[in-house]
């Protein structure tokens, strides 16, 4: 799309692609501060997240279903929007890879859809980031607490605790090996950043891991951190992806779903 009359030339803009499942969604406004506070210009941030969400496959929590990572409108989005055209940089997270093993599908399986989405990144100009599994965090879940865990988050889940923490440290393999080839960062995930919920670093860390993201992109520490304002709070916490399934109707929101005072934008997938 081009630049508006108002709005300043690509090449003064960054285009942040993060690609990650509930994390992402409750650090979305630390995630957009951050990017904001270390980018020369506005920032469009486009993101495919949600709590449960997939790489591959349809995921429903509750009532609500969203596609696959890869199948939503994302792609067509960055390519709608003229993505790294005209000088503008390119940056991209791939992150909270794990919820695929939950649901029972194979590492080997999970690190396709995770490679397939690193092409199509690195085939857009991005450059990318991978985080690992948060390995020492796995390893200290015993059965009581996984039973828990299930329960809560996924009770569908048909493995046992040794077959979960066996995938989880294959498919880190997996990551580092598509890392690899590619030539990308990849970021670790401490088991400290972890309490008694494996799924989810504490609020404070996810600050944590989006300045490292920040910092394996390139982009120059200002110094003072940026923090998210209570609106922003607000509007990136009440806004929806573009495409959804509530109970049995299908729910479409215009993207971008909020634009900054310096032209900067974000969209949901």
């Amino acid at each position: 799309m081009p630049a508006g009359h108002n709005e300043p030339a690509r090449g003064d803009r960054l285009t942040a692609v993060v690609l990650g499942a509930s994390n992402v969604s409750r650090g979305l406004a630390r995630l957009s501060a951050a990017v904001r506070g270390r980018a020369v210009g506005p920032v469009d941030l486009y993101v495919a997240a949600g709590h449960g969400r997939s790489y591959g496959a349809n995921s429903r929590v509750w009532m609500r279903r969203l596609p696959s990572i890869l199948w939503c409108g994302l792609w067509r989005a960055l390519d709608r929007d003229c993505l790294g055209v005209d000088g503008g940089k390119t940056v991209a997270l791939v992150t909270d890879v794990g919820n695929d093993i939950l649901y029972g599908f194979p590492p080997d399986q999970v690190a396709s859809w995770v490679r397939e989405a690193v092409t199509r990144l690195v085939d857009r100009g991005a450059k990318v980031v991978i985080t690992r599994i948060p390995l020492e965090a796995v390893e200290r879940v015993g059965p009581g607490r996984y039973r828990a865990l299930k329960t809560l988050f996924v009770p569908g889940c048909p493995l046992s605790i040794e077959g979960l923490k066996s995938s989880a440290a294959e498919l880190d393999a997996m990551l580092v090996d598509i890392a690899t080839a590619f030539g990308l960062p990849t970021i670790d995930q401490p088991g400290e950043w972890y309490g008694l919920d494996t799924l989810h670093p504490r609020r404070r860390r996810l600050d944590t891991l989006w300045q490292r993201a920040c910092d394996a992109w390139g982009l120059e520490s200002p110094g003072k951190r940026r923090r998210a304002t209570l609106r922003e709070w607000s509007v990136l916490g009440r806004r929806a992806a573009e495409v959804r399934m509530l109970g049995r109707r299908m729910r479409y929101t215009p993207q971008p779903v909020h634009r900054f005072p310096d032209g900067g934008r974000v969209a949901l997938y």
